[in-house]
């Protein structure tokens, strides 16, 4: 059953390239789980939800296939991607080293910006608040956001460009486990953004590698292993 947003966007008339507009939102609709990993996509059933033709849906899924976000197998159709345990690794490798260098800038700005720092205080306390029943697709946008402020806070916009598509992209794998209702999952978080508003390079950068590979070695046993090669001898 394909579970698309019950609220898909109707991209038909939008002034970018079709193409472009409909990758977005499909983008969009992977990462926010409403296509989950393993999703078929059915271009005549996206084509009628999006109000647009098949030929955008079409070229939209080549671009996302491009990307790494649908696997496309001849007879089978394109379905959307799991990342293997070999692909998280890849991101981990990424993260680790933008998010400490992140950190560290954050906290190395002269005079931090305090409408972002409380930002990011309000979303922990939010959270805190709320408890573990909260709905996994708002604990999931908070957590992004989370991230995001810390490059925000660095005022570097090429590490900003960089690493929003990674936080983003991260946030995809965290769907596929599923770890952020777990209370436990954000108390590292506070540690991060006291260092920071404190302005301590050094324990922010410290902070925020702990905290990346505390997540990767929690996430390892819920990977999907890679796909075996077959023997066409």
């Amino acid at each position: 059953m394909n579970r698309v947003s019950t609220n898909p966007v109707l991209v038909g008339e939008g002034h970018r390239p079709l193409r472009d507009v409909v990758a977005a939102e499909l983008r969009r609709l992977i990462l926010d789980g409403s296509l989950p990993p393993g999703e078929r996509l059915v271009e005549d059933r996206l084509a009628q939800q999006l109000g647009v033709s098949r030929n955008p849906i079409r070229e939209a899924m080549r671009v996302l296939e491009a990307e790494g976000f649908l696997d496309v197998a001849a007879r089978r159709g394109a379905f959307v991607a799991k990342l293997s345990a070999q692909q998280a690794e890849d991101l981990f490798q990424v993260r680790l080293a933008l998010e400490p260098l992140g950190a560290r800038l954050a906290a190395s700005v002269g005079d931090p910006e305090t409408d972002l720092i409380a930002r990011a205080w309000a979303i922990l306390d939010l959270v805190r608040e709320s408890g573990p029943e909260q709905d996994l697709d708002v604990l999931s946008t908070l957590h992004t956001e989370l991230h995001s402020l810390v490059f925000e806070l660095t005022r570097n916009d090429y590490l900003i460009a960089l690493a929003i598509p990674m936080v983003k992209r991260g946030q995809w794998l965290l769907r596929q486990s599923a770890p952020l209702q777990n209370p436990a999952a954000w108390d590292e978080h506070h540690g991060l953004i006291a260092a920071i508003a404190a302005g301590d390079p050094d324990l922010a950068e410290a902070a925020a590698r702990h905290h990346v590979l505390s997540v990767r070695n929690a996430l390892r046993p819920h990977l999907e292993p890679p796909e075996p090669l077959h023997d066409l001898s």
